[in-house]
């Protein structure tokens, strides 16, 4: 018996060469320079920050080369995989415009290059299963969980490096015959690749981020494919899928480098050229003075729902990654603040060389710049699309008067250095409530009345304001009235005078403003207060501050 008869006794139904695969899968005809990048994520859980940078870096490359981005569903392992993980990936490429341009979702194939789902292309992977048992370069392979548990523990105790390689991997010394019989008797088996590499040795790999590397050859006989599903797995099936669908470059986790020698050496062994690598930092947070891996499990921020539960506006959380991918893109950004994130020119080897820190609060920083720009139009229409999925009350909150909502919106923000105050949509309804009468009547207040806090003083402002100064005009009229009637109380209209002489006065018109604002907002810190007593009148000014009299 031969390797040709053992291969045709595990896939007798398979009747398609490589050859054939090669030749229903051609070389791509792409401009010269073009890239071909996948998304391909394994549907077990939610989508991580780390991997939607990757998908990220995937977008850019293979449009700034006019090439193409795929979507790749990785779901061989079918024991860990989630109800709504597929539909959570897409859904969010979709939101962040990273939509890819060959994908399968829904029962329908978008490209040429499908199926794009692993699990529907069980033949394919057993053609060339099958190949690499008729030349030897794969087995199959009988041992139990048991021994494998055995010799993993013999090889500790020995202190032998673990694996199924060398001397330890028994079945790759069976013949043709005996593995056959074998089979013939009915025992389980899985296959693995055999390994020609020896451990002692290196080999040059070039990654685009880390340049040139010294790896360790592979000497592992890793397992391709599983017994119970027949499936293979991911160190297999996606050399297989890249190779076919014509991939160039594949970004991914730097975690996976370890991997790179088994991977290389699977290209290797069917004549394949393997793409080019790019591994990229593992994403970390400041945690007091030092860093620490962003967790899956302590770390909400690890979750890219996070982000869509908060309201932060798309391109922020793009943006805020850009930061991290190239040290460059935060000046190239200021210099040509008017152009796409997708006009930035990535360079693998301006990436970090360790861990790239992310920051919220510097996310933040970029949201709040982000809808500072935007229209008042823009952020109803944004934080409305929000709250009728993520917040009742806001939504409430907007459909009471959509106009005045939107006038609320535009306060400080039709000019040249608008109002900053929106990080994200989850952020405004904390930030408008006191322009509702009916939210502002019940709510629990806490009065930041800051330097002036004497209660007859407070009155005699308010009572003062509203018999001779309370009407608006213009915005440059009222503050002289403001600054007239510090002058008649005693405070100092002119901060340059209160500065040479603070004794002079009972306080300063910052102060006066103050008790103002906080009378009628309850808070110390708002927007323009002009803008704010304009929207809302006189009438509704003249009856909060005759409340806090009654009050206080």
């Amino acid at each position: 018996m031969t390797n040709k008869d053992l291969a045709n006794l595990i896939f007798p139904n398979i009747t398609k060469t490589i050859e054939d695969y090669e030749k229903e899968y051609p070389v791509r005809d792409l401009p010269e320079g073009a890239c071909v990048t996948r998304y391909a994520p394994s549907p077990t859980g939610f989508m991580h920050i780390g991997n939607f940078m990757q998908a990220i870096i995937d977008y850019v490359v293979a449009k700034q080369s006019g090439g193409v981005f795929y979507l790749r569903n990785e779901d061989t392992d079918k024991a860990r995989e989630i109800e709504g993980a597929v539909e959570l990936i897409m859904h969010i490429l979709n939101e962040y415009n990273l939509t890819p341009d060959e994908y399968e979702f829904e029962g329908k194939i978008i490209g040429n290059y499908g199926p794009y789902i692993q699990s529907e292309r069980k033949e394919i992977y057993h053609a060339f299963i099958k190949h690499l048992i008729e030349i030897g370069r794969a087995y199959p392979c009988f041992c139990s969980t048991e021994e494998l548990s055995e010799m993993r523990e013999n090889q500790e105790t020995m202190k032998t490096r673990t694996g199924y390689h060398g001397r330890f991997a028994r079945c790759s010394r069976l013949t043709p015959d005996e593995a056959i019989e074998r089979i013939n008797n009915g025992e389980k088996f899985i296959i693995r690749f055999r390994s020609n590499g020896n451990f002692e040795n290196k080999f040059e790999f070039d990654d685009l981020r880390q340049g040139k590397l010294f790896l360790n050859e592979n000497d592992i006989d890793e397992v391709i494919m599983k017994a119970d599903s027949m499936l293979p797995t991911y160190h297999f099936a996606h050399v297989v899928d890249d190779h076919l669908m014509r991939t160039t470059h594949v970004v991914r986790g730097e975690e996976w480098l370890p991997s790179a020698p088994k991977h290389i050496q699977m290209f290797a062994a069917f004549g394949f050229e393997a793409p080019k690598y790019i591994h990229t930092p593992l994403i970390m947070k400041k945690e007091g003075e030092s860093l620490r891996k962003i967790s899956k499990r302590k770390d909400p921020e690890a979750r890219m729902t996070y982000y869509e539960e908060l309201g932060y506006p798309t391109l922020a959380v793009i943006e805020s990654l850009m930061t991290i991918i190239n040290s460059n893109y935060e000046e190239w950004h200021t210099a040509n603040p008017d152009k796409k994130f997708t006009d930035f020119v990535f360079s693998a080897d301006k990436m970090s060389t360790s861990g790239a820190l992310y920051d919220l609060m510097k996310l933040d920083d970029i949201s709040k710049n982000i809808i500072s720009k935007m229209t008042k139009e823009e952020v109803y229409e944004e934080s409305l699309k929000w709250a009728e999925t993520h917040s009742e009350s806001l939504k409430e909150l907007i459909e009471k008067d959509i106009e005045y909502y939107k006038d609320i919106l535009n306060i400080e923000r039709e000019q040249e250095k608008p109002r900053k105050d929106i990080a994200k949509y989850s952020d405004i309804e904390n930030l408008i409530w006191y322009m509702y009468d009916d939210i502002y009547e019940t709510k629990e207040k806490e009065y930041e009345w800051k330097n002036i806090t004497d209660k007859q003083e407070i009155k005699n402002i308010l009572n003062t304001y509203m018999n001779k100064y309370v009407e608006l005009n213009d915005k440059e009229t009222w503050f002289n009235n403001i600054k007239l009637m510090c002058d008649e109380l005693g405070y100092a209209s002119n901060m340059k005078e209160y500065k040479k002489n603070p004794e002079a006065f009972k306080g300063n018109v910052a102060d006066v403003s103050t008790v103002l604002r906080v009378a009628l907002t309850s808070k110390s810190m708002t927007p323009d207060l002009f803008e704010i007593m304009n929207l809302m009148g006189v009438e509704r000014i003249k009856e909060r501050y005759n409340k806090i009299n009654e009050e206080i």
